[in-house]
Parts: structure tokens; C-alpha cells; sequence
């Protein structure tokens, strides 16, 4: 099966631990977003806090990812349709 996600192969890199681990530049990046955010909307904003909605819009944007949902479920109703006849 071939599927081509967004997120490829992840490098070794060094890590800092957050709620979860994230290479170093992630963080600072992390970071300068959250500064950005928080200055942009006037509303003080952690990292820990954008992580779930920025990994959200990621997953939900993902075409493989959403295909292989759609075919999952499609496949999941055809096999409940076949035990109810």
C-alpha cells in the first residue's frame, strides 16, 4: 500500500519534552506562534495550548488520511448493511 501523508519519515533530532516530545526547532517555533497568536488576537496563548487544533487542522487536511477514513467507514457500512439482510 502506498500512501503519500503529509508528514513524512521523521528525522532524529534532539528533543525537549513538552506535553509531548517535539525536536528543539519545533519548540521555538511553537513558541514564536504562540507570541503571534496571543499578539494578534490580544489574548495570551501557550504552545500546549495550539498544539491540539494546529495537529487537528493538519489530520483534517490530509487527503491520504481522509480518503483512507472514507474507505474505512464505506467498508464499515457495507459490512453492517450485509449482517442486518
Amino acid at each position: 500500500m502506498n500512501t503519500k501523508l503529509r508528514l513524512g519519515p521523521l528525522p532524529s533530532t534532539d528533543t525537549v519534552k513538552m506535553t509531548l516530545t517535539v525536536p528543539i526547532g519545533l519548540k521555538i517555533q511553537l513558541d514564536r506562534y504562540a507570541a503571534l497568536h496571543s499578539e494578534t488576537w490580544g489574548e495570551t496563548v501557550q504552545p500546549t495550548d495550539l498544539i491540539p487544533h494546529m495537529l487537528t487542522q493538519f489530520i483534517l487536511r490530509d487527503k491520504a488520511f481522509k480518503a483512507l477514513m472514507r474507505r474505512e467507514r464505506l467498508t464499515a457500512h457495507r459490512s453492517q448493511a450485509l449482517d442486518q439482510s
